[in-house]
């Protein structure tokens, strides 16, 4: 394969309307999926508020929204989404089971020489690999959120991927105008380990009574020039995708810095996400 031309992005929510996004941006032919047509549609109509919002900031020409939505349609089929395309990326919720059956689903219908990608935040790859017909075709693909505007994605090399796997999500990055580091295969790769560590520490904090959640976040980013602190991330990534990760990097490398934050198990219980839910940290 030389090019990715055609892509199938399948969970149309947070993630995978950014990337399918950014995929039209560059040109690629994008199919949107999800469970269902009604849920496919809903991260259609994101991707059309994230336009409107560029071209209010003058980011975006009309031309360029109209360009973006003509090469984005959705489905909710997932199987039959994937079929003809070079790159599938799968953005469902950060359970091993889920994604590995969704891939199992999906392979058979795919050409020899795609790409199956996954955007887990913190799975293994490897484990993954293990369980399709063409492992070596498999690679992680980390975005972050917002992805149309984070320039950042972390390739993430399994055991038994593919030299030209790896070749070809590189110059796949590039053209989406982000930068890409390469990490191999490990409990949380590079920036889930990092960031989730810095984000627990900070409930921590925040449970102690040692400062505000803003003035921990503006902490952060007067200080240290993070973009965005690590509460007010946590709200935009969800408390219950931050729970998740955290829960599974302490069972993965069994270092209590990792133990869930009481704070955020109560959060996360009594249905306080974040921004989807309009309450975390902060009201929204």
């Amino acid at each position: 394969m030389t090019s990715i031309e055609r892509v199938a992005v399948i969970g149309a929510g947070t993630m995978g309307h950014g990337i399918a996004q950014v995929a039209a941006a560059t040109g690629c032919a994008v199919v949107l999926a999800d469970a269902t047509a009604e849920l496919a549609e809903r991260g259609l109509q994101r991707i059309r508020e994230n336009l409107a919002e560029g071209i209010r900031r003058g980011k975006v020409t009309e031309a360029d929204r109209e360009a973006v939505l003509s090469r984005v349609r959705t489905s909710g089929e997932l199987a039959a989404a994937a079929q003809g395309c070079d790159l599938v990326v799968e953005a469902v919720p950060e359970r091993m089971d889920l994604k590995v059956a969704l891939l199992q689903g999906v392979e058979p219908h795919l050409a020899h020489d795609a790409i199956i990608a996954s955007n887990t935040s913190s799975l293994s790859i490897s484990a993954m690999q293990h369980a399709l017909e063409r492992p070596e075709r498999m690679i992680g693909l980390h975005f972050f959120n917002p992805v149309h505007i984070n320039p950042l994605v972390e390739i993430v090399r399994g055991d038994l991927t593919d030299d030209q796997v790896v070749n070809a999500s590189r110059e796949f990055i590039q053209r989406l105008g982000k930068e890409a580091i390469v990490v191999k295969d490990t409990p949380g790769f590079a920036t889930s380990r990092l960031g989730v560590l810095l984000g627990l520490e900070a409930m921590r904090m925040l449970e102690e009574g040692v400062a505000s959640a803003h003035d921990i976040d503006r902490a952060l980013e007067l200080g240290y020039r993070h973009p965005v602190g690590p509460l007010k991330l946590t709200d935009m990534v969800g408390l219950d995708v931050r729970l998740d990760i955290a829960r599974y990097l302490h069972d993965q490398l069994g270092a209590e810095h990792f133990k869930p934050p009481r704070i955020l198990e109560t959060m996360v219980a009594a249905g306080k996400l974040g921004k989807k839910s309009g309450e975390g940290f902060y009201k929204w």
